[in-house]
């Protein structure tokens, strides 16, 4: 069986393609670098990260980006000679009324279309296609032609800000869009109409978007047309898969998708969705991507299997050769000289400016830099939170000098809700270990626990999280016992739903490594080891 989600943990906004007997999903990396992700499978089960193809100054530079911006939506296609990726690199947010669609917002999205003949490798310089809105797809016609769909942004007053989806057509000759741009689908009434996808079948194009946000409404909604210019019918059922009705789903949040079929001709959807915490609600592990096998009947539509539309936790699998399985457990001893491909760090294409896996061998060395949560340059280096219950850990070499020099774990969501277990230095307690908080949806901005003076030598920091717990440890390197942090902290404010009111919140939770050092002189902190591991439920992770 497949057991949804196939991409746990912060995958949001798949775009699915098969070539031959290889399927590959690219996701949105918002503000995390380098940009996009690719995974491949052969079975549509087990999925293997195998690029990232964004790593350069000249495809993507996220410097001043806000939180939850950068890259949106890309869309990943192949038209029988190289694969086409398109995204977007949002550079203004701004706040919004929650209902997302009214009064005046100015933004910036700016849409690109990268190339490459193979998956994993060099990825072209960028085209720009154009900035009117954002999730802009490619859809490769059978004759040849090639198109391309967004989202159209109104910041006018008093209009719909999500003013349906347009279509221009892409001449790779020019490398640009040429002709009309044309206003196909305007949207349902449920409102927030997004992530088009074009395909043919048939006698038919058939247009899938998103609608009613990436909340608890979120919904994939299908129309059809004659003519790629329209107008489009909608579907019988007018949404073909959403979990917005049903308040009991394992699989919230169900919506953005992108079709594909197998070499049989089996239709499979992929989407994102959302599994929130049972006792609060908060989906602490982001929003992430399933897949289930749909089926075209004979009214030429796209319904799910049991044409309910809802999400599925198990389907059937494929009988191909498995894929190999999805790591849980990981440690990185930092003994090479390239970042283990599941560690990225924050909006910068200059890596070198924040770490180097060389000036001290077999360690990650981070050159403090700006404030933890800064939208320039800050030295921190994570991985994905990928299940409920995790137990992290890494060995810090650091000794600072003032109180402006800080390093240690975090637990990071954006700049306004992370937990961080550091080490600085005070003129009276000296080297200590504390934890900063950043509160989301509090009166207060950050909280800080009473410093923990600590001797010189290697520390080892501990984090164990089980679903909206969070404790903290450590232990002097080499030592046997550990010393835990009597507060208990909440996990469920690294999550969309933990917020101030109007803010972008699009991501999910990291764990990983940070480093500071706001006097401006980059004093480093040296990570000898980082170890990761997705385990069962513990009632009291401090007894193991």
């Amino acid at each position: 069986m497949i057991r949804n989600p196939i991409l746990p943990g912060f995958n949001p906004d798949p775009s699915i393609c098969r070539v031959g007997d290889d399927y590959f999903i690219a996701t949105s990396t918002f503000e995390w670098f380098p940009g996009v992700q690719i995974h491949h499978s052969r079975d549509l089960a087990n999925w293997t990260l195998v690029a990232r193809p964004l790593v350069r100054a000249s495809q993507l530079d996220m410097r001043g980006d806000p939180d939850s911006c950068g890259v949106w939506a890309p869309c990943l296609t192949h038209d029988g000679t190289r694969f086409h990726l398109l995204y977007t690199d949002v550079k203004r947010y701004g706040r919004t009324t929650m209902g997302g669609a009214s009064g005046a917002s100015l933004r910036d999205f700016h849409n690109y279309l990268v190339t490459c003949d193979t998956i994993d490798g060099t990825w072209s310089d960028p085209i720009h296609l154009n900035s009117s809105g954002f999730d802009p797809s490619m859809f490769h016609d059978d004759d040849g032609r090639k198109w391309v769909v967004n989202q159209l942004w109104d910041h006018r007053p008093g209009r719909n800000r999500f003013a349906g989806i347009v279509l221009q057509e892409y001449d790779p000759a020019t490398e640009k869009l040429v002709g009309a741009r044309t206003n196909i689908f305007p949207g349902t009434a449920l409102g927030l109409t997004e992530a088009p996808h074009l395909y043919r079948r048939g006698e038919f194009y058939y247009l899938l978007t998103a609608e009613g946000g990436t909340g608890w409404n979120h919904a994939v909604t299908m129309a059809r047309s004659r003519a790629i210019t329209g107008p489009y019918e909608l579907h019988p059922d007018t949404y073909i898969l959403s979990s917005r009705t049903r308040p009991d789903a394992v699989l919230a949040r169900a919506g953005h998708a992108d079709l594909v079929h197998t070499a049989e001709g089996e239709p499979w959807l992929a989407y994102l969705c959302g599994r929130p915490l049972p006792s609060r609600g908060r989906c602490v592990l982001g929003r992430e991507t399933a897949i289930q096998p749909m089926r075209w009947a004979e009214d030429g539509w796209l319904y799910t299997r049991d044409g309910r539309g809802l999400p599925e936790l198990e389907v059937p699998a494929l009988s191909n050769t498995p894929s190999p399985a999805r790591p849980t457990e990981e440690r990185h001893d930092f003994d090479s000289a390239t970042l283990p491909i599941d560690l990225q760090w924050l909006r910068t294409p200059e890596p070198n400016r924040i770490f180097s896996l060389t000036a001290r061998p077999g360690h990650l060395r981070l050159f403090g830099r700006e404030t933890i949560g800064s939208v320039f340059t800050q030295a921190l280096v994570a991985r994905r939170l990928q299940a409920f219950c995790t137990s992290t850990r890494c060995v810090l070499d650091f000794e600072p000098q003032d109180f402006q020099q800080a390093a240690g774990l975090v637990v990071y969501y954006n700049s306004t809700k992370f937990h961080y277990l550091h080490v600085s230095h005070d003129e009276e307690v000296g080297r200590h270990l504390r934890v900063m908080t950043a509160l989301p949806d509090a009166p207060q901005g950050d909280a800080f626990t009473a410093p923990i003076p600590l001797p010189a030598g290697p520390v080892e920091l501990r984090c164990e999280v089980d679903y909206e717990r969070l404790r903290f440890g450590w232990r002097m390197a080499g030592a046997e016992a550990w010393h835990w942090l009597p507060e208990l902290f909440d996990a469920s404010i690294l999550s969309d739903e933990a917020s101030a009111p109007g803010l972008p919140n699009f991501t999910g939770a990291f764990i990983g490594m940070a480093c500071q050092d706001m006097g401006g002189m980059g004093t480093p902190a040296d990570f000898d080891w980082f170890a990761y591991r997705e385990r069962a439920f513990s009632p009291d992770p401090t007894t193991g």
